[in-house]
């Protein structure tokens, strides 16, 4: 049962579109050195948000462009840029002509042709290129382990113009690099995170686990506590990518923690839990012959006798050399089930990740009886 790319990319362009609200990181947050002026394309969803916002406690000015349709109220106060990433609709980038910042964070580009076209207009008028990317964006990204670091080859496309990216989303990100790289040589920063998570993210691929243990009963728990998961704090990310502007450092970061077990992660969620809850830990064989499968009913975990494990065994060293900070894993659990627990009654009943409780009722009374046959 391995990590599929296919089902990694689903997950991450679910993320991507994501409406939410702005939150301070950390309400001490000392100002920078030196005032920036930071243009962010996109700026509106799960990550930009986070990532404004802790801009702002910095110190930092901030104009946001985009199409103007995703949260509009947000940040009332700053200086909106409405336009289009692709220059062939409406009137484009052209908003952004004659204007100076001294950096460039694009959180919205998922096609090398726009990218492109924005990374070419700002190479006059900016310093920096910080384009958030992705780890899957690499060749054989599951293999991952001892294998992966920022220097693995890119993924290729048999057909690098399409722009089909429900079908390429990893590989057209490679190509994102390439073309801003090509604009502005030596001034980008290629940020590759990994599973973003935390409070706002409303894909609920791993704020299952905490709200799921937190319901109470008996838990499927998947395959073995030693088995390996990793993700990235959503703030962690944030901090780290405002970081890098102000340090100037360019080139290519992976942003994710090191791998550590996922049992932990199950503990995390039993200690931050209000209810008696109970673990039943279902070997990976069996959940196989149940038709459960990681990505689809289980989130967060991977076999690791499986061929894709590696692709939860990346490393982050290079990033936190260079300064990423990465918070307990009680804080992140404890952080996104009180996010959780402030939406409306209505959506905290419908998780939109992982087994439904009659599935999963299901395959562990299938488990107890094969224990006792």
């Amino acid at each position: 049962m391995a990590l599929n790319r296919r089902q990694f990319v689903s997950a991450s362009i679910a993320a991507a579109g994501l409406s939410t609200l702005p939150s301070i990181i950390n309400a001490g947050t000392p100002s920078a050195p030196k005032k920036l002026t930071i243009l962010f394309l996109g700026g509106t969803g799960f990550l930009g948000p986070h990532t404004v916002q802790y801009a702002l406690d910095r110190g930092h000015e901030v104009t946001l462009f985009n199409r103007g349709r995703t949260n509009k109220d947000l940040f009332p106060e700053l200086e909106k840029i409405v336009g289009n990433r692709d220059p062939k609709k409406g009137k484009g980038l052209s908003a952004l002509k004659g204007r100076q910042w001294d950096a460039v964070i694009d959180t919205s580009g998922y096609v090398p042709r726009l990218v492109g076209a924005s990374s070419q207009l700002l190479a006059e008028s900016t310093k920096q290129y910080l384009f958030v990317s992705t780890i899957c964006q690499y060749d054989n990204w599951a293999e991952g382990g001892n294998n992966g670091t920022e220097s693995r080859a890119r993924a290729k496309l048999d057909n690098p113009t399409t722009e089909d990216v429900s079908t390429h989303y990893c590989a057209l990100k490679a190509y994102c690099e390439t073309a801003a790289e090509k604009a502005m040589p030596g001034r980008v920063t290629h940020i590759r995170p990994g599973l973003i998570v935390g409070p706002r993210d409303k894909t609920d691929r791993f704020t299952y686990w905490p709200v799921r243990i937190d319901q109470g009963g008996e838990v499927l728990a998947p395959g073995k506590p030693s088995d390996l998961t990793q993700l990235i704090d959503v703030r962690d990310l944030a901090m780290f990518m405002v970081h890098s502007l102000e340090k100037k450092l360019m080139g290519e970061y992976n942003l994710i923690c090191p791998p550590f077990p996922f049992g932990d992660l199950m503990k995390s969620c039993l200690k931050n839990s209000s209810s008696k809850t109970k673990l039943t830990w279902v070997p990976a064989d069996f959940m196989a012959k149940n038709d459960v499968n990681p990505w689809r009913d289980v989130f967060m975990w991977a076999d690791s006798n499986s061929p894709g494990s590696g692709a939860l065994t990346w490393s982050g060293q290079k990033a936190l050399d260079a300064g990423l900070t990465i918070r307990p894993i009680d804080e992140t659990v404890k952080d996104t089930l009180a996010w959780f627990k402030s939406l409306p009654k209505e959506r905290q009943n419908k998780l939109r990740a992982g087994m439904s409780k009659q599935k999963e009722a299901k395959v562990l009374k299938a488990w107890h009886q094969s224990q006792k046959a």
